[in-house]
């Protein structure tokens, strides 16, 4: 039997390296979302400090496991055999809930996440236990601590409504004081600044960091503790002068060394505090495997008392995992997903929003714009005349060049998150309030971009929305981590060996599942970011380009789906549909793109293109509508087909065909007109959309003649004729296409010129 638990052990490893992976992917926007957001440096710099705030985070750390978190569940009341069936459903539903969450590009709380993981599979061996030896349930709260649980749930609504308000408040007096043309005040005001920001720095980082660690003993832990009050006093009077000094005298960007430092100190909170949500259970598991092998006794007998308090953690197995995080760190896709995503939606300016939009978030904006209207309404035209010039943007050229830069936000609005989060995570922790690191950086991000004006009328509601999607994640969390962790030890409960490697296989199946889905959603947000952040100005002859590369992409793919539609149909191939179906909805998403970047695209043409800009507008809007023609095409069809409706009739096949054949000419001369700019062929094109309309016409006489005849049922002709009224507007909006691009193209020299 010792062999089974030595399976166990390796799993657990196993899936503690892999949880180490997606964790710290996850985790990452905790503290670098401030310095990537302003772009304080490059990312390799930005990367470097928060890659040693990680190592030296971990040599800071306590190294102590708590079993079960502070004591969700009572070690005593289980079997060896029982307790290794719980570390091994927690960590293989920890390793897919923050996979997931990760391809998401949702922040969540790892520690959060791992707590009713312990609990749910806790619970859940308790209760089958519990069942099998006295047939009740009875006594099930001997084995769990519930007060531990109602701290959570109430740290996580503590960690929302606090973190936002106080975000919000602290940037919005920061705006009025040093506005967003901020470098003059900074010369005066950034001492004190920095005085301000790095005392709250060390608070956070003497509580927060080095309270735990065996570099300092209990004699200056003590002192520390005591003489709090003084120390910082001491340190903001201290670091204000000497920034002070170094402002005026080397000209020091204040602002940047808050914002690093205080990356640095976020990352080193994580490392030191957060590493146990990812090995604990792992350290915990071989602790047992210990006792068991030399207690002697049985698995199924032995109880697990001995793992009541704490454990302490080899420093070289802390420092390996932190040097995993650290790599993870620099070199994992989705940490940048992640991060993108808090960066996007605290980001100053306008561009594509991943979120879209819901009654609730329309309902919450619309209460606060009339609210706004009603405080404005009271207060002294003065007063708002001067809220209004603290808060105007910079000059248009200034703002430009941020965004050619990829900075979301400035740094300003980046010192004040390092500030306000460090602090609340210092005072919760010097207080013992169940505070969420995740949680609160997140929350602060968003309050002070709230503040900051970066929800603007254009932007507000899918914002909102994208920060409900993220509470409500979090307490999904909860809720999916206890329900899976809790089926996943009942099953291994009963299944045991065969279960456990059923389940890693199953596991390692929705890994690769989700990595695929993820690969695929990165992909589509991509292309979708790299439209809407046009930077450079786009010249004539660029727009020309563009123009045409569109129209040739565009009609290639519409003639492909096309054909591939009809000769699906004519097989019945449903599963052959369906993946077709699939395309024709990106192809749809891809002209809706286009069509959505049109003002960004327009804004950044050159003195030179703007005429043209009318032109490029009218091509999108014909790709658009050739898009939904496809569109309404294979839908029909598809449906038609799953519904096992009767199949098109010979004749009906053949006119299609021909239909089909008229199509592709059309499109192949269009084509040749649009790449050698030759548009001298007019005639010909134009005789070729006739020839389609003219089939299609002869097409749907012929199929009234069916329909009197009774030779077609209602499904089919309903379908036919869908099919030739959207094949006659394809050829419409094909030859507008051609008519455009061709009055373009003609007009740009004369432009030009």
């Amino acid at each position: 039997m010792e062999q089974i638990y030595y399976l166990i052990l390796g799993f657990l490893f196993l899936l503690a390296i892999t949880d180490l992976i997606v964790g710290v992917g996850n985790d990452a926007v905790n503290f670098l979302n401030s310095a990537i957001g302003s772009k304080v440096a490059s990312l390799r710099i930005i990367m470097g400090v928060a890659f040693l705030g990680l190592l030296v985070g971990t040599l800071f750390s306590s190294g102590m496991m708590e079993i079960a978190r502070s004591g969700i569940f009572n070690p005593g009341m289980f079997y060896f055999n029982q307790v290794m069936y719980i570390f091994l459903a927690v960590m293989t539903t920890d390793v897919l809930l923050l996979d997931a969450f990760n391809g998401l590009g949702l922040p969540t709380s790892t520690t959060v996440s791992v707590i009713f993981e312990l609990l749910g599979a806790s619970v859940s061996i308790a209760t089958f236990k519990e069942l099998s030896v006295t047939g009740s349930v009875g006594s099930i709260s001997q084995y769990i601590n519930t007060s531990k649980v109602l701290a959570i749930i109430s740290g996580i609504l503590l960690s929302v409504v606090v973190a936002f308000v106080i975000g919000s408040i602290v940037q919005y007096f920061s705006r009025i004081l040093f506005t967003f043309n901020y470098k003059n005040k900074v010369k005066y005001l950034g001492g004190i600044w920095g005085g301000l920001s790095f005392t709250a720095i060390v608070y956070f980082l003497v509580l927060k960091g080095a309270k735990g660690t065996t570099f300092l003993s209990e004699a200056t832990l003590q002192y520390f503790e005591t003489n709090t009050s003084l120390i910082l006093l001491y340190c903001f009077l201290g670091f204000s002068i000497i920034f002070q000094l170094l402002i005026w005298v080397i000209r020091l960007d204040v602002l940047k060394v808050i914002v690093l430092t205080g990356t640095f100190s976020l990352a080193m909170a994580f490392a030191g505090n957060d590493l146990v949500n990812f090995i604990g259970a792992p350290l915990a598991g071989y602790e047992a495997f210990k006792i068991y092998i030399h207690s002697g006794t049985d698995a199924h007998t032995l109880s697990m008392e001995g793992l009541a308090g704490a454990i302490k953690s080899p420093w070289y197995l802390l420092l390996g995992a932190g040097i995993l995080m650290s790599l993870t760190l620099i070199f994992s896709r989705k940490t940048r997903t992640v991060i993108s995503t808090s960066v996007d939606l605290s980001r100053q300016d306008e561009g594509i929003e991943k979120f879209p939009s819901n009654a609730f978030s329309r309902a919450l904006v619309r209460f606060f714009i009339n609210t706004g209207y009603s405080v404005e309404r009271v207060l002294p035209s003065s007063f708002v005349r001067f809220l209004s010039l603290r808060f105007s943007p910079p000059p248009r050229e200034e703002s430009e060049e941020a965004r050619k830069k990829g900075i979301s936000f400035d740094l300003i609005r980046a010192s004040v998150n390092l500030l306000v989060a460090s602090m609340l995570i210092a005072f919760g922790t010097s207080h013992k309030l169940p505070l969420s690191t995740t949680y609160v950086t997140f929350m602060v991000a968003m309050g002070t971009s709230f503040a900051d004006g970066a929800w603007g009328r254009e932007s507000a509601v899918y914002r909102v929305a994208g920060v409900m999607t993220v509470i409500g994640g979090w307490f999904f969390t909860a809720f999916i981590a206890f329900t899976v962790s809790f089926l996943l030890a009942a099953i291994i409960f009963y299944g045991e060996i065969y279960a456990i490697i059923a389940l890693l296989i199953l596991a390692s199946y929705l890994l690769y599942k989700q990595q695929k889905s993820y690969l695929k959603r990165e992909k589509d947000y991509q292309i979708a970011k790299d439209l809407a952040e046009t930077s450079e100005l786009i010249s004539l002859n660029a727009i020309v380009s563009r123009c045409s590369d569109d129209i040739i992409r565009s009609i290639d793919q519409a003639f492909s789906l096309y054909k591939r539609t009809l000769n699906a149909l004519f097989k019945e191939d449903r599963k052959k549909l369906k993946k077709i179906l699939e395309e024709v909805y990106e192809f749809n998403k891809q002209s809706k793109l286009m069509k959505n970047n049109i003002h960004n695209v327009v804004d950044h043409l050159k003195d030179d293109a703007l005429e043209a800009g009318h032109f490029y507008v009218q091509v999108i809007d014909f790709l658009r509508e050739i898009a939904h023609c496809v569109n309404y095409i294979a839908d029909p069809v598809q449906q038609h087909v799953e519904n096992n409706h009767k199949g098109l009739i010979p004749s009906q096949k053949n006119e299609l065909q021909n239909i089909c054949d008229d199509f592709e000419k059309l499109t192949r001369a269009i084509k040749f007109s649009v790449e050698t700019g030759d548009y001298s062929h007019r005639e010909k094109v134009v005789a070729l959309q006739q020839k389609m309309i003219d089939d299609i016409e002869k097409s749907r006489k012929t199929q009234v003649k069916r329909i009197k005849a009774h030779e077609t049922g209602t499904k089919n002709s309903v379908l036919f004729l869908n099919l030739l009224a959207e094949s006659k507007n394809l050829a419409n909006f094909l030859i507008q296409l051609y008519k455009s691009q061709r009055d373009f193209i003609q007009a740009a020299p004369a432009r030009q010129a």
